[in-house]
């Protein structure tokens, strides 16, 4: 599919809030509520847009801290990536996990409440994982900044 100008602009409302209604995009862009409609079907259809969610505040629900955590497998066969893949994807704690290049594996992003909840999830969950050869913590100060944006 290609995404014109128009898809980019509505795309552009929708990443700064979802919950714009269609009336609200179509008088922004000066357009009709059914164009804007059939526009975002279709960009939902292709897949551009892949889903609605809420983002939510860690401090809020006491998942403050978060650890970037560095992961370097034993092995790196086919079906040592997939089990290691799939397990992490069982854990609540983990909200993020990308398969890098470089020393390690794996990087994962976990929130948890505190230092103690990040010492048991590592020891009771993380560390029982097959596999593993060795991890590398590291804590967060601050987000400096923290986007779900893509520039368009």
């Amino acid at each position: 599919m290609k995404i014109d100008e128009l898809d980019k602009r509505i795309l552009r409302h929708l990443q700064q809030d979802s919950k714009k209604t269609n009336k609200e995009i179509a008088n922004d862009l000066g357009l009709s509520v059914t164009a804007i409609y059939e526009r975002i079907k279709k960009l939902e259809r292709e897949r551009v847009i892949s889903k609605y969610v809420a983002l939510v505040n860690p401090d809020r629900v006491e998942k403050g801290f978060m650890v970037l955590c560095q992961i370097k497998l034993i092995q790196h066969k086919k079906e040592i990536l997939t089990k290691f893949e799939k397990d992490i994807t069982s854990l609540p704690e983990v909200i993020e996990c990308l398969h890098v290049s470089g020393d390690y594996d794996y990087i994962l992003k976990v929130l948890v409440k505190d230092m103690d909840a990040y010492r048991e999830f590592m020891v009771a969950k993380l560390t029982s994982l097959d596999h593993i050869g060795s991890t590398k913590s590291v804590f967060t100060i601050n987000k400096v900044k923290q986007s779900t944006i893509i520039n368009l």
